[in-house]
Order: structure tokens, then sequence, then C-alpha cells
């Protein structure tokens, strides 16, 4: 039996602390994953309508309204 400070651990409760943590490092992983997928899919459709309206500018148009591009 451990004893740390005021609280007491005994060999049952630490395995399920340990999956505690996995989970919770797991998710948190998961989370950063999704917060990135997100972000780049932003990315993706931005500079995509940023590089059709300047196609739309260098063939020498001057009506390139923006809605009509997306």
């Amino acid at each position: 039996m451990a004893h740390t400070g005021k609280f007491t651990f005994t060999d049952d409760a630490q395995p399920d602390q340990a999956e505690l943590d996995r989970q919770t490092a797991s998710l948190a992983g998961l989370a950063i994953t999704l917060l990135l997928m997100v972000v780049g899919l932003f990315l993706i459709k931005h500079l995509h309508h940023e590089a059709m309206v300047e196609d739309c500018l260098l063939s020498g148009r001057t009506n390139c309204v923006m809605a009509d591009l997306l």
C-alpha cells in the first residue's frame, strides 16, 4: 500500500486511475486532431476562394463578384 500525502491509494485503485489517464490523453489527442482538421479545411476553402478571385482578375475581368465565385 502506497501512502502519499493525504491520499491513500490501494493497488486496486491504481489501474483505474491509469485507465482514466489514458482515456483523458486519448480524448485530448482526438480533440486536437479534430481542431487541426477543421482549421485545415477552413484554410483550404479560403485559399481556393482567393485563387478563384485572383484567376478572375488576372484574366482581365472587372466584374469579379465574390458571391458568383462561391
